[in-house]
């Protein structure tokens, strides 16, 4: 892009146009040489219809149904959940459809590149190296927290504050009888104190403590598909070992994790130290020998140090939270494009978030290499959205009041910009929740629409890096997985560069392509996934909440 527009129309097939600045009732938009008069103030980010529509007519973004009209919309109107409700195109199977031969992107640029990771027994290659301290039930949590207490600061890895705040300067004031309306006018930012020490095992990134509510007194399925995930997590690549704690009546059992980790990891011979509370003499003896055992643990870990990879061990995990209008023009299509050059060289990417893949069932479809992968997505699909809608909570409805008020009237529309994500490469394989990627190239990742729950599974089936596109902002991290962030529009990262590792902002502005920003977006890749810390990472923004499925979007 040279020049800058202030409207797009994304697909042929469209019959809305995209507003990409603030524009006004009455201005008169020329656009491929059609003039359209705005009826009312359209806020960027937001559409409006190229031609009058009737109650009931199809609207199409993306060149895929996206809803149809709940009444008359007349033409150069907006869009909005007053005119327009969600409606996607059936989908299906058809085992006898020819697959277009898909052409992968130049790599010329990054073939001899190569990044600094940890490389295990089993051939993958880790980001990070880090060391997890895991309960199996809630109610060994605050025995984490006690641990927690013990090793983090002892062994360097306090948290570096990036934000002071002068808590002692009100205590002074309201001593001092200083009114409340005083001390609301008062400035308590200060600059931040590392707190962090040098580190005991400077080849160890760090100790995580993944806490949770579950683990017992609901489904037993749910306990299985926990002790699923954290057995993923001790086998994801960015992973040394482990220090389980149990408390042995519990439904997640140590032999369920044991059985499930036997499964994912054969070739890796990682520690991991189960520690079951109720065969210990004390609630004492038991910490004591779990720190004990993680020190260890962590002297084994800490022997490894980081070498070079080739960029082919990446398996990349693609994500969006705080959607906005412009995320399925501008940051979804450039993680789109880094996903197209990393299968081109040989590495695995990771869609996931199924709720927000309706209404692109087809394209999707289409794109498994193999009848069994389409009918495997067709069917998660469909089973997923009849127990959600069972459950009073269909995919139609999974748009949140940010994602509406910034311009994604529908789900349909919300996930045909979400997909972009995905890239145009075909899918290798589709997985079900905590199952592990095994398949170099595209995969489909079963995950809820919730940022942390995907987040948490993405990085559960193996993921050593995931990217993380948002329009609205979001501060979400994960223990193990470096999240980079990644903005929409380059308002939003001035406003919160704090949290937000780059800007796809330009693409809008019509600075750069989306190629230009993914190349140099997977260059900041490689320097992450050789140690450079992203801002989720900094601010120790470690966010894991296991799904319970069906329970949530």
């Amino acid at each position: 892009m040279e020049t800058k527009q202030n409207v797009l129309k994304i697909h042929e097939k469209d019959n809305v146009i995209v507003a990409l600045t603030d524009l006004k009732k009455g201005d008169k938009i020329t656009f491929e040489n059609h003039v359209y008069e705005l009826q009312n103030d359209i806020s960027a980010k937001h559409k409006f219809v190229t031609e009058t529509l009737a109650e009931g007519d199809p609207v199409y973004m993306y060149g895929v149904l996206v809803g149809k009209a709940k009444k008359e919309i007349l033409k150069g109107d907006i869009i909005s959940t007053t005119n327009l409700i969600h409606d996607t195109e059936k989908y299906g199977v058809n085992s006898s459809e020819e697959k277009e031969v898909w052409q992968a992107p130049d790599v010329s640029k990054f073939v001899n590149k190569t990044f600094n990771g940890y490389h295990r027994a089993d051939g993958k290659v880790g980001t990070e190296n880090n060391w997890l301290i895991i309960p199996l039930v809630f109610c060994q949590n605050r025995n984490v927290e006690v641990l927690k207490q013990a090793l983090v600061e002892k062994l360097g890895y306090g948290k570096k504050q990036h934000l002071g705040l002068n808590v002692d300067a009100l205590i002074n004031d309201y001593k001092s009888g200083v009114s409340a309306e005083a001390m609301l006018e008062k400035n308590i930012l200060k600059d931040g104190e590392d707190t962090s020490k040098n580190l005991l095992f400077p080849n160890v990134d760090g100790v995580k403590f993944l806490t949770h509510d579950g683990g017992c007194g609901g489904a037993t399925s749910d306990a299985i598909t926990l002790c699923n995930l954290l057995a993923g997590y001790i086998n994801n690549p960015n992973v040394a070992g482990a220090t389980v704690l149990s408390l042995g009546c519990q439904h997640a059992q140590a032999s369920i994790l044991q059985d499930a980790l036997g499964k994912m990891a054969d070739a890796n011979n990682k520690p991991v130290y189960i520690l079951e509370q109720q065969q210990s003499v004390s609630e004492k003896e038991l910490l004591a020998e779990a720190v004990k055992k993680t020190f260890v643990g962590l002297m084994e870990a800490n022997k490894i140090e980081r070498k070079p990879a080739n960029l082919s061990k990446l398996v990349i995990g693609l994500e969006c939270g705080g959607s906005d209008g412009f995320s399925g023009i501008s940051a979804n299509p450039t993680l789109g494009y880094v996903s197209d050059l990393i299968v081109g060289l040989g590495g695995a990417t990771v869609l996931s978030e199924f709720p927000e893949l309706n209404g692109v069932e087809q394209e999707l479809i289409n794109r498994c290499t193999s009848t069994e992968k389409a009918k495997k997505f067709s069917h998660i699909m469909s089973t997923y959205n009849s127990k959600a809608e069972a459950l009073g909570a269909a995919f139609s409805m999974n748009p949140s009041p940010g994602n509406i008020k910034d311009g994604l009237i529908t789900d349909a529309i919300k996930s045909a910009g979400a997909a972009k994500k995905g890239g145009t490469s075909p899918v290798q394989d589709v997985l079900d929740y905590t199952e592990q990627v095994v398949t170099s190239g595209l995969n489909l990742l079963c995950t809820p629409g919730n940022d942390v729950e995907s987040t948490t599974g993405l990085a559960g089936s193996g993921c050593n890096v995931i990217l993380f596109t948002t329009g609205l902002g979001t501060p979400t991290g994960n223990p193990i997985t470096p999240v980079v962030k990644v903005s929409t529009n380059s308002t939003l990262f001035n406003k919160m560069g704090d949290i937000i590792d780059f800007n796809t902002g330009s693409i809008i502005e019509g600075s750069k392509t989306i190629e230009q920003a993914g190349e140099e977006l997977l260059d900041f890749v490689i320097e992450v996934a050789s140690g450079k810390q992203t801002k989720a990472r900094q601010l120790r923004q470690d966010d894991f909440i296991p799904w319970k499925r069906g329970m949530s979007l």
